[in-house]
């Protein structure tokens, strides 16, 4: 006999209530997957495929721990917390299909659970809200010396019956030359592919160019973030990808995406540490401690959260560049460890281009190092 289609709203598999169609995380990450939680304290994640279950069994732990990976890793399964599955499940409709197919089209998506034991939950939000308390107190002070605002400026409700603004390679190109950052905005509304145009322009053999064509990118990148994230979570994962193609030369992309992640790190901070995966090639380390520099200025938190220890022999590297970003990252981060290193280059009179908001400014690796030890001890 053929069996019975039968289609029920998914449910939590801990307490049986019916369950929301999981959505974006407000931090994106390299692994993405839709997320929600349930009344009960369970937190779920989707794979429509069905084939990422692993990845997605992982992202759900550290949902669950208020994305602290440390404190996920030390957790055991059952002493900790419990998981749980629902099979079957359509993305699409929101339901579970217990055939497997929707008029023919195949439904094997899953939706995993994880609940943690009420007593590690409370301390899991104790560790996150003393985490927050700690990123606050290192970013206030930092933000109101800049006159940096504590958060973006929602862009304004767009027309619904405006007319859109037309897109192409050359429409592009002319209003990157100008700079007109408010247009690009408008462009990236109308149009998903801007972005995507705009990342062809990293591609330029003048480096001033590329440095400012970063810039650009990352300002019109803070400001799209405030209604659509998803579109730069999609160009942040194309720039990655570009980085780790060994037959391909990843012009102005490290720059952008460290211009990306410090104009919203509440965000895109998760994806600071995968710029780390590039320290092992000697043609994007400059521009990998540039960027972690870059965002340390607003975030240093998030640069501490890192084993940057890694860092400290590039204080000894030969070249000038090398010693003061490194300098100038130690000092923004607070690196009371390397105290005594950075005094050693207290004389250092080497010369260094440094890039700030898209234009050159020349630096001497000395006053680099005073500037970082009156940040490591601003009472000394």
């Amino acid at each position: 006999m053929k069996r019975q289609k039968i289609t029920t709203a998914p449910w939590c598999p801990f307490c049986g209530q019916k369950v929301g169609r999981a959505s974006d995380a407000i931090e994106r990450k390299m692994e993405e997957f839709h997320v929600g939680r349930c009344p009960c304290g369970a937190v779920y994640t989707c794979d429509p495929t069905g084939h990422n279950v692993g990845a997605a069994m992982v992202e759900t732990l550290v949902f669950a721990c208020d994305d602290n990976w440390d404190f996920a890793w030390d957790l055991m399964p059952e002493d900790d917390y419990l998981t749980g599955r629902v099979e079957d499940y359509d993305e699409v409709t929101h339901q579970v299909v217990n055939t497997g197919n929707i008029d023919g089209r195949p439904v094997r998506g899953v939706l995993y659970f994880v609940r943690l034991h009420t007593e590690l939950a409370e301390i899991s939000k104790r560790v996150k809200a003393k985490k927050d308390g700690l990123a606050r107190e290192s970013v206030e002070p930092v933000a109101a010396s800049k006159g940096i605002a504590s958060a973006a400026t929602p862009e304004p409700k767009l027309d619904p019956n405006r007319v859109k603004l037309k897109v192409n390679k050359q429409i592009i190109k002319e209003v990157r030359e100008k700079g007109d950052i408010d247009t690009l905005v408008a462009l990236c509304f109308d149009h998903r592919k801007t972005l995507r145009l705009l990342q062809r322009l990293l591609y330029d053999v003048d480096e001033a160019h590329r440095w400012e064509t970063a810039w650009i990118i990352g300002q019109v990148c803070s400001r799209v973030a405030t209604k659509a994230p998803g579109q730069v979570s999609e160009l942040m994962h194309r720039l990655f990808e570009a980085c780790s193609d060994s037959a391909a030369t990843p012009w102005g992309m490290v720059e952008t995406l460290g211009e990306i992640i410090a104009g919203r790190p509440d965000i895109f901070g998760a994806f600071s540490r995968h710029l780390l995966n590039y320290m092992g090639d000697a043609s994007t380390q400059a521009q990998v401690v540039w960027a972690l520099s870059k965002i340390a200025e607003k975030r240093p938190d998030l640069i501490r959260e890192m084993t940057f220890f890694n860092l400290f022999h590039f204080l000894q590297h030969p070249e000038p560049v090398m010693r003061g970003l490194v300098v100038q990252l130690l000092g923004r981060i607070r690196a009371t460890e390397v105290t005594m290193q950075l005094m050693e280059l207290s004389d250092d009179q080497a010369k260094l281009i440094i890039w700030d908001q898209g234009k050159p400014e020349e630096h001497r690796v000395s006053d680099l190092v005073k500037v970082a030890l009156e940040q490591i001890s601003p009472s000394a």
